[in-house]
This record gives structure tokens, sequence and C-alpha cells, in this order.
């Protein structure tokens, strides 16, 4: 079983700002609960244990998120508050968490690279973007589904949707051929194309399933686009030997990267608790 679980956090949300410049953005809430913890319980349900994750200047609030609040605990012991810690202390029994920085934001494969030293480099683990919120209210969440399907490939997997053509360059996309529903054998991956250019409109969203050799392939992985180390480009390596699988998950994805997909998730989990 995959154990480990990846959680990048060290950007700046620097489309959240003023609210992220002292806050982390994984820390922004949706109602009461913030993002990164969607993420955690996500991928406990899919039978994860072990957090991993990557840190920056100011990411603080998440380390003391997942750490037990002793004069809080104290002050609201015994009163119709406490209830509202299960959720949080459920998480802080079951799982552990581990962390190390990303001194420098040099894009989402040099930050997985980072979190070598946390998940190891002879085991498979997963990634959880905590901004790409997903929800699954008909069955099991998106990264137990991808789980069960990396049982069956044992090979890198990346969690894809259809999106607009005109929004294509604002992720990665796959090309591939269809080998069973909604599963794609992936045979190119494009980060941010042009829109005239996109092979497809199937596009990446932070969720992925990676196998240990992913790191010998960052390493050799020269920057990109905007000057990144692009995750998109070491899986496209991978790809060529038929190694990644793209799954069109089953469920909804909120991007609370944005404003107006933060908004969008607010109202929609709002609606779920009248």
């Amino acid at each position: 079983m995959i154990k480990k679980c990846l959680f990048p956090a060290a950007g700046y949300g620097t489309r959240f700002l003023p609210a992220t410049k002292a806050m982390p953005k994984e820390m922004l809430p949706i109602l009461t609960k913030p993002l990164i913890q969607y993420g955690v319980e996500e991928a406990m349900e899919a039978g994860y244990d072990v957090m991993a994750i990557i840190t920056g200047r100011g990411k603080r609030a998440i380390t003391d998120h997942f750490d037990i609040s002793y004069e809080l605990e104290h002050q609201i012991e015994g009163s119709s508050k406490e209830g509202l810690l299960k959720e949080i202390r459920h998480v802080i029994a079951n799982c552990t968490f581990t962390y190390t920085p990303q001194l420098q934001m040099k894009g989402l494969g040099d930050a997985i690279h980072k979190g070598k030293v946390l998940v190891g480099e002879q085991d498979p683990f997963a990634v959880i973007l905590a901004d790409d919120l997903c929800v699954n209210l008909d069955g099991d969440g998106v990264l137990k589904q991808m789980t069960k399907l990396y049982a069956k490939y044992k090979c890198c997997i990346v969690a894809i949707m259809e999106v607009p053509a005109e929004d294509v360059d604002k992720y990665g996309v796959i090309e591939g051929s269809e080998i069973e529903e909604d599963v794609f054998m992936v045979s190119n991956m494009v980060e941010k194309p042009d829109v005239d250019k996109a092979p497809t409109n199937l596009a990446v969203i932070g969720r992925y399933i990676l196998t240990p050799d992913i790191f010998s392939m960052l390493e050799n992985t020269k920057p990109g686009k905007n000057g990144e180390i692009q995750i998109t480009d070491a899986l496209c390596e991978q790809a060529k030997k038929g190694m990644v699988v793209a799954y069109k998950f089953k469920g909804r994805r909120f991007d609370c990267g944005s404003v107006d997909g933060f908004v969008e998730a607010t109202n929609y989990y709002y609606n779920l608790e009248k």
C-alpha cells in the first residue's frame, strides 16, 4: 500500500494578496476548515497516514494547525465549542506529519524533488495540491480512485479533466490513447501550451501518484516554462516509456488558487451544510 502523501505548500499565494501576506494560502478556509485539511482528509480516506509537507517562509500556521494547542484545548474543555475540534483531533491522532522547506520558488517539479527526503527513494507516493479542492459525493474521493487504479497499472498516474479549449494554456495537457473508460495511456504532455497548439483539452489537475524514479527524472529536467522545473516535463519523459496513465476522475474540482474558484467552493460547501 502507498502510505505517504506529499503536499507542496511553499508558494506565495499572490492571487490572494493581501490576505496571504501573513497567512499561507493553504490555510484559507472553506467555511470553517482550511484547504490543506480537506486535502489531508482526502489522503486519509485513501489509506495514507504519512503527510509530507513542503513548506516555505511564513508557513508556520500549517505546522501549528496540525499540532495540539494546549492553551486552546484547556480554554474550551467541557464547553459546547470542544466538539468543533473533533475532526482535526482525529487527523492529528491518526497521521504523522513531516516537513521540509523549499527555499526558492523553482516550480512544482523542484518542490516535489525536495520531498525526496520525506517520502524516500524506494516507494511510490501521492501528491496533492491543496488549492485544487476535489469532492465526490457519490463515492470514493479522487485520490482513493487513483490509488485503486495504481494497484492495477503500477505506474505514475495523473488526474485529468476536460477544460474549455480557451483555458488549456493554464494547465499541463496530456495526449494519449484511451485504454479503458476514462483511463488514458499518455504519450505526450505539454505544460501550458498555446491554445492553438494544445494536443487535447485534457488538463492535469493537482492529484498525482508518482513512482520513486521520478526523482532521477527531475534531477535531469531543465527549467522549462517560466524558468521553473516542471513536473509535466519529467512525466513526459516517463510517458515516452509507457509509464504514465491519466485518469478522468469522478467528482468535482474547484480551483481554489483563484478567487472565483474559492468563492465557488465556499458557496458549494455552504449549500451542502444547509
